[in-house]
C-alpha cells in the first residue's frame, strides 16, 4: 500500500486545473462591482491592472514552484526561506491561515453560486444558504476519490468554462459594437489621485478574479516533470485566463452600456437576454453555475493538500497526515476543509468575503514568499533552479511594493482582521511549541 502522493498530473491537466481555479463565479459577480467602483469605462483599467500584477507574482511562484514541487506550495517555500525557527513559524501561520481562507474562497463560490441561481429560481435568504451550503458538500464528495480520476473530471469541467467564456466574447463581437468600450476607455482619461484611489479598490474584486494561477504549487507532489510544467501552467494560465477576461468585459459592456451594467446582479444573464432571448439567458445561467462549481473542484482540490504536507512535514496536527489507504488522498484535510467552508457558507455574505479572503493571504503568504526569494537566493545561489525569474530582483520589489498597497485598501476592518487572524495563530503555535515539548 502507497502512503505517497502519486505523479499523474501533466501540463495540460495543471493548466486545467489552475484556470478552472481561476475562471469561478467571481469575474461573473465581480464585473458591475468593478464598473461601479471606477464609476464610467475605465474599469478596463482594472482588469489589466489584476493581469500585470498575476504574471508578475507567477514568477515568483514558478521558482519556488519549480524549486521545491512539493504538496502544499507555500508552506514549503516560507519552511525553506527563513530557516529552522522563523521558518516554522511563518510556514505554520500559513497553514494556519488556509485553515480559514481556503474555506473562505469555497463560501464565496458557494454563496455566489446561490445568488446567482435565482435567476432561474427565486430562492428565499434561508434557501440561498441551504444551496451554497449544500453545494460545498458536493464538492467535497465529488473530490473523495483518486487524483488521477481528479484529472479527468478537471478536464470535463474546464471544457465548460472555455466555452461559456467563448460564447460571452462570440456575442460581444458578432452583436455588439466591440470597440466602442476601448474607444471609451480613452476618451478624455484623466489620471489624478481619485484614479488611483478608485483602482485600488477595483484592483481588490479583479485581482481575487484571477486568484488561483498558483493552484499547481499546491498539487507540486502529484505533477510529471514539475521543474518545467509548473512555471509553463501558471503563465499559461494567467495570460489565457486576462485575454479571456478582458474579451468578455468589452463584449458585456459593447451589448449592455456601463451604466447599465454597473447596476445588474445578472449581468451575464442580462447580456445573453438582450441578444438571443430568455431561454439562452437562462442557458448561459446553467453554464455560469457550471464554471462556478468547476472552480470549487478545483480550489478545494488544491488547499486541501496544504495541511496535509505540513502534518507529514510534522509542523502540523498529526491527524491530517493522514492518506486514504485505497484513494491514497489527505482525506482527513479535505473533510476538515469542506466542513468548515459549509459552516462559513451559511454564515457570511459575498462582498465581505471576497476583501477578506485577500486581507488575510497578503502579509504571510504573498508578501512573506516574495522577500523569500531573496533570502533563498542569498543563501542557495541560483544555480540549482530549475527556473529563474526574468529581470531579478525587479519582480520581487514590484509584487512586495503591490501587495502592500492592495492590503491597504482592503480597508481597516480588513485590515484588523488580517492582522488577528495572524496573532490568534501565533498563539496557537506556541502553545503547540510548548505541549509537544513536555
Amino acid at each position: 500500500m502507497s502512503n505517497k502522493l502519486e505523479r499523474k498530473l501533466g501540463l495540460f491537466q495543471s493548466t486545467v486545473i489552475n484556470m478552472i481555479d481561476m475562471v469561478g463565479i467571481g469575474p461573473f459577480v465581480v464585473l458591475p462591482l468593478v464598473i461601479d467602483i471606477m464609476g464610467g469605462p475605465y474599469f478596463l483599467y482594472a482588469w489589466f491592472a489584476g493581469a500585470i500584477i498575476s504574471f508578475i507574482d507567477a514568477m515568483i511562484w514558478s521558482e519556488l514552484g519549480a524549486a521545491y514541487p512539493k504538496a502544499g506550495g507555500s508552506y514549503n517555500f516560507l519552511k525553506e526561506a527563513y530557516g529552522l525557527k522563523w521558518g516554522k513559524l511563518f510556514s505554520f501561520l500559513y497553514v494556519w491561515q488556509t485553515l480559514i481562507q481556503a474555506p473562505l474562497v469555497v463560501a464565496s463560490g458557494s454563496i455566489g453560486f446561490a445568488q446567482y441561481l435565482n435567476y432561474l429560481i427565486p430562492l428565499s435568504p434561508i434557501y440561498q444558504k441551504i444551496v451554497s451550503g449544500s453545494l460545498v458538500l458536493i464538492i467535497t464528495l465529488l473530490l473523495y476519490r483518486k487524483i488521477d480520476t481528479i484529472g479527468k473530471i478537471g478536464t470535463l469541467l474546464w471544457s465548460g468554462v472555455i466555452f461559456t467564456l467563448c460564447w460571452i466574447i462570440y456575442g460581444g463581437i458578432t452583436h455588439g459594437n466591440f470597440v466602442q468600450p476601448i474607444r471609451e476607455m480613452n476618451d478624455g482619461f484623466n489620471i489624478n489621485s481619485l484614479f488611483f484611489v478608485a483602482l485600488g479598490q477595483a484592483s481588490v474584486k479583479t485581482i481575487y478574479s484571477y486568484l488561483g494561477y498558483y493552484n499547481v504549487c499546491h498539487l507540486g507532489g502529484e505533477i510529471v516533470n514539475p521543474g518545467k510544467n509548473i512555471p509553463r501552467s501558471m503563465f499559461i494560465s494567467v495570460i489565457g485566463i486576462a485575454v479571456l477576461y478582458l474579451a468578455m468585459n468589452i463584449s458585456v459592456v459593447s451589448v449592455i452600456p456601463w451604466q447599465e451594467a454597473r447596476h445588474s446582479q445578472f449581468i451575464i444573464s442580462t447580456f445573453f437576454e438582450h441578444l438571443y432571448g430568455s431561454a439562452a439567458a437562462k442557458f448561459a445561467t446553467v453554464l455560469v453555475l457550471w464554471v462556478a462549481f468547476a472552480s470549487l473542484f478545483a480550489v478545494m482540490l488544491g488547499y486541501s493538500r496544504v495541511p496535509y504536507a505540513a502534518a507529514v512535514d510534522g509542523s502540523f496536527f498529526k491527524v491530517f497526515a493522514r492518506l486514504h489507504p485505497t484513494k491514497h488522498f489527505p482525506y482527513i484535510s479535505l473533510l476538515a476543509l469542506g466542513v468548515t467552508a459549509f459552516i462559513f457558507s451559511l454564515l457570511f455574505k459575498l462582498s465581505e468575503v471576497i476583501t477578506a479572503i485577500l486581507a488575510m493571504r497578503i502579509l504571510i503568504q504573498f508578501i512573506g514568499q516574495a522577500a523569500g526569494v531573496v533570502l533563498l537566493r542569498k543563501k542557495k545561489g541560483i544555480a540549482h533552479l530549475p527556473y529563474k525569474m526574468p529581470l531579478y530582483p525587479l519582480p520581487v520589489i514590484l509584487v512586495i511594493a503591490t501587495w502592500l498597497l492592495v492590503f491597504i485598501s482592503t480597508g481597516q476592518t480588513f485590515i484588523l482582521s488580517g492582522l488577528a487572524v495572524i496573532a490568534a495563530g501565533i498563539i496557537v503555535y506556541q502553545l503547540k511549541t510548548k505541549i509537544s515539548k513536555t
